[in-house]
C-alpha cells in the first residue's frame, strides 16, 4: 500500500505552508525517512528555486535534490495539454512519486498553488493525482473574507468532489479563521462532514501574516544599508514617517516599519533612538524613499550605534513604496526560522494530530505494509533504546550504519576497535559521527578483560581450555562481544560484515547457549514485498535439518513472526503438496508437520506444500482446498539451506524486496549474524531487530 499524503487547497493564498510544515514535522515524529514531492511548481526564474521545496527540503534536512522533488513547472503542464498529452503528464507524475516513494518510508505531496489562471482544471488536475497515485487527501481553505456558510460550504464541496473521485479525504483544515470563530467553525464542519473526517480550525496569526524586511526588500528591489543580520525580521505594521519628530514617536507600535524618505535625519535617527529605548517599543526597520541617503555625518553616527535595525534604501518615493508593502503577500522561506517553527505549533495545537497520525499508519492497512512493518520496528526499539556492540568497529558499513542509528535515536551503540584508528577511519571517510555519542572499547585495554577470560575459563574449562587459551580468546572481538552480552554489559551484538558466519556464532554457541526447550539455533529473514512482509526460515544456519529441527525451527519461526506482529501461517515448502508426492525428502518435510501440530495444536500450519501453492489463492484453493494456510501463508520454512538460501537472494534481487536478517533463533540472548556483502541498510536493520528482541530478556 502507498504511504502518503496529499494536501491541496481550494485557493490561492489559503496558508498551504501551515499544513505542510505542520505534517512533516509530525510525519518526522514517526517514521525514519519522509520524502517530499510537488507535482507541479509555479514557475521561476532561471538559476532560481521553488521556495516551497527549498524551504521544506533545508529546514527538515531531506534528502533530496530540488529537481527530484517536483514533476512539470505550470507552464510545461499548460503546454502538453494543449497538446492533449494528459497521459503524458500523469504518467510522469507517477513516475516520479515512485523514485521518491522507493527512498523514503513517507511521502508528503503538495499540490498546486492556484496562483495562475484556469482555477477549476487545476483543482481538477489535484484530484486526479492524488487519484492516481492511490493516496489519501488533507483540504484546506482559508476563512479570510468569507462568511460561516461560505467557508463550510466551500469545504464540504471540496470533500465531496475528492469522494466522488474515489480519493479518501482524512483532514479538513480551515485556516485564518478569526480567533473568535474558531469554536463555531469547527462545529460547524464536523455536524458537515462523516464522522470519520478529521477538522483542524486555525487561525489568524499576526506572524504568519506580515511580510518580512527580507521579503520586503526583495519585491522593492532595495539596497541594504544597515542591519543585514537582522534581514527576517517581522513587520508588525508599518507607518510613514512624515511628520515632525516628536508627534510621530506616538504613532510607533512594536515591530513597526518606518518608512521615510532617505534625507529625514530627524525621523531616522528618532527612530533609532525609540528603539534601543525602553520607553518605546522594538522596531522591525526603516525604509529609506526616494534613492537618498542620509548624509555622511548621519551615516557616521549610525554607523557608531550598538544596536542598528535593518535600513533599506529604495529608488521610488514614499507613496509608491507604502502602497507596494501593502500589497506583499507574506512567504515562508528557509531562513525565517521563527515563521517555520509558528507554522508547527499553530498545526499541533489547532489540527488532532494524534488521530491524523494514527489514520495515516493504518490507512487501508491490511495486514502489515513493508513500511507499516519497518516503522513498527524502528519505533519499538526507540522505546526501549538497548545497548548492541558491534565487533567490527573499523568496517565503513558499520561506521556509517552507527551514525544512521545514532541519528535515528534507537539504540546505544558499543564499536570493539583502537579507539585511535577508529576516529581516524572516521575522518578519513568524512563520516560526521561524534564519538562522544557513542561507545568504543579495545578489548585488550578494558578493564573487564580479566574478568571476561576469567569468566570465559570456567565455562570452558571442562573442554580443557585453561586461563592463557581464555585470555588470547578473549582478544577476538567476536569473543569480547559475546561476551559483554553474556555478562549484560550489552543486550545484543550484531557481526559478520567481515567475520563468516561461523565466527560470529561460535561463541553464542559455547556460552550463551540455547534457550530452554530449544535445542537447534536457526535463523529467519523477515521479507519486506511490495505489499506484505512474510517469514523465511532457515536461509542461513542449517544445512540438511532433520524433521524434528525442521519442526523447532517452525516453531521458533512462528513465534518470532508473532512477536514482531504478523499473523503466523506456516507452510512446510517441498516439491509436493499434500499427500501427491513421495521420496525422502517430501516424507522429512511430511514428518515435520506431523510433529508440529502435534506440539503446537494452536498454529496454523500446512506441509508438504509448494512455494506457489503457498501464496497464490487460486493455486492454494485447487490443490488443497481445505487448508488455513494455502494462498494465504506468512511464514515459510525452507527445506534445506540450499534451497532457502537462493530463494531468499532470488526474491530479493529480482523483486526489489527488502530482506531483513537473518535474525537467530533459540540463543538465551541475541546475537546476529550479517552477510559480508551486507549493506549500510542491512546492518540498520539487523541491529534494529536485536534491539527488539532484547526486550524479551
Amino acid at each position: 500500500m502507498s504511504k502518503a499524503i496529499y494536501i491541496v487547497t481550494t485557493e490561492p493564498n489559503s496558508g498551504k505552508s501551515i499544513v505542510s510544515l505542520g505534517l512533516m514535522q509530525l510525519l518526522l515524529g514517526r517514521t525514519a525517512k519522509v520524502g517530499y514531492f510537488r507535482p507541479i511548481i509555479d514557475d521561476v526564474p532561471n538559476g532560481k528555486t521553488d521556495n516551497h521545496i527549498d524551504t521544506v527540503l533545508s529546514y527538515f534536512n531531506v534528502d533530496m535534490k530540488i529537481e527530484e522533488a517536483y514533476a512539470y513547472t505550470r507552464s510545461q503542464v499548460v503546454q502538453l495539454k494543449n497538446q492533449d498529452k494528459d497521459d503524458e503528464i500523469v504518467g510522469h507524475i507517477i513516475h516520479k512519486y515512485k523514485t521518491i516513494e522507493n527512498k523514503f518510508d513517507f511521502v508528503l505531496v503538495e499540490g498546486t498553488d492556484f496562483s495562475g489562471e484556469g482555477a477549476i482544471i487545476e483543482w481538477d488536475i489535484n484530484v486526479l493525482i492524488a487519484k492516481n497515485l492511490g493516496i489519501p487527501a488533507v483540504i484546506l481553505a482559508s476563512g479570510k473574507n468569507k462568511t460561516l456558510d461560505e467557508l463550510v460550504g466551500n469545504l464540504y464541496m471540496a470533500y465531496d468532489s475528492f469522494k466522488e473521485k474515489g480519493v479518501d479525504v482524512l483532514l479538513i483544515v480551515a485556516n485564518k479563521v478569526q480567533p473568535e470563530n474558531v469554536t463555531i467553525v469547527s462545529n460547524e464542519l464536523k455536524e458537515k462532514l462523516p464522522d470519520d473526517v478529521l477538522v483542524g480550525t486555525i487561525p489568524v496569526n499576526t506572524i504568519l501574516g506580515s511580510p518580512t524586511l527580507k521579503e520586503i526588500a526583495q519585491e522593492l528591489d532595495a539596497q541594504v544599508l544597515f542591519g543585514e543580520d537582522y534581514i527576517n525580521n517581522q513587520v508588525g505594521s508599518f507607518s510613514v514617517g512624515a511628520m515632525q519628530l516628536r508627534n510621530y514617536l506616538t504613532h510607533l507600535k512594536k515591530d513597526s516599519l518606518v518608512i521615510t524618505p532617505g534625507d529625514r535625519a530627524d525621523i531616522i535617527l528618532g527612530a533609532l533612538q525609540a528603539n534601543i529605548s525602553t520607553n518605546y517599543p522594538s522596531l522591525s526597520g526603516i525604509v529609506l524613499t526616494g534613492g537618498l541617503i542620509p548624509e555622511d555625518s548621519i551615516i557616521k553616527l549610525i554607523e557608531g550605534l550598538s544596536d542598528i535595525i535593518p535600513i533599506l534604501s529604495v529608488a521610488r518615493g514614499t507613496f509608491f513604496v507604502t502602497n507596494k508593502i501593502g500589497t506583499i503577500r507574506p512567504r515562508i522561506y528557509a531562513e525565517n526560522t521563527e515563521k517555520i517553527q509558528t507554522s508547527i505549533q499553530e498545526f499541533e495545537k489547532y489540527v488532532p494530530t494524534e488521530e491524523l497520525a494514527e489514520k495515516l499508519i493504518t490507512f487501508k492497512a491490511k495486514g502489515i505494509t513493508p513500511r507499516m512493518f519497518q516503522y513498527n520496528l524502528l519505533q519499538k526499539a526507540k522505546s526501549s533504546k538497548k545497548h548492541i556492540v558491534l565487533p567490527e568497529g573499523l568496517d565503513e558499513r558499520i561506521l556509517l550504519a552507527t551514525k544512521k542509528l545514532i541519528d535515528a535515536d534507537a539504540v546505544t551503540i558499543t564499536l570493539l576497535g583502537n579507539k585511535e584508528q577508529i576516529i581516524s577511519k572516521l575522518k578519513e571517510l568524512d563520516i560526521d559521527l561524534n564519538t562522544n555519542d557513542i561507545n568504543i572499547i579495545d578489548p585488550t585495554a578494558s578493564v573487564h578483560f580479566l574478568d571476561y577470560a576469567t569468566t570465559l575459563f570456567e565455562l570452558r574449562k571442562h573442554k580443557n581450555v585453561n586461563l592463557a587459551m581464555a585470555k588470547d580468546l578473549m582478544e577476538d572481538v567476536s569473543y569480547f562481544g559475546t561476551m559483554m552480552v553474556h555478562k549484560g554489559h550489552a543486550d545484543g551484538m550484531v557481526s559478520g560484515a567481515i567475520h563468516t558466519t561461523q565466527h560470529t556464532i561460535r561463541p553464542a554457541l559455547q556460552f550463551i547457549k540455547t534457550k530452554p526447550g530449544v535445542s537447534i539455533v536457526s535463523s529467519i529473514f523477515f521479507m519486506c514485498l511490495p505489499n506484505r512482509v512474510t517469514v523465511f526460515g532457515d536461509c542461513a544456519i542449517n544445512p540438511n535439518p532433520n524433521s524434528e529441527q525442521l519442526s523447532e525451527i517452525a516453531i521458533s519461526s512462528a513465534a518470532t513472526s508473532a512477536a514482531f506482529g504478523i499473523e503466523p501461517k506456516i507452510a512446510m515448502l517441498s516439491y509436493s503438496s499434500g499427500a501427491s508426492g513421495v521420496g525422502e525428502d517430501v516424507d522429512r518435510v511430511r514428518k515435520a508437520t506431523e510433529i508440529i501440530k502435534e506440539k503446537r495444536p494452536d498454529l496454523k500450519v500446512e506441509g508438504p506444500i509448494q512455494y506457489d501453492a503457498a501464496v497464490d489463492a487460486k493455486v492454494g484453493l485447487s490443490k488443497l482446498p481445505d487448508s488455513e494456510v494455502a494462498g494465504q501463508a506468512s511464514v515459510f520454512i525452507f527445506p534445506d539451506l540450499n534451497t532457502g538460501n537462493n530463494t531468499y537472494k532470488a526474491v530479493q534481487r529480482e523483486t526489489g524486496a527488502l530482506a531483513i536478517g537473518p535474525m537467530l533463533q533459540g540463543l538465551n540472548k541475541p546475537v546476529n549474524d550479517l552477510s559480508r556483502g551486507c549493506t549500510v541498510d542491512d546492518i540498520f536493520n539487523t541491529v534494529i531487530i536485536t534491539a527488539i528482541q532484547a526486550e524479551g530478556f
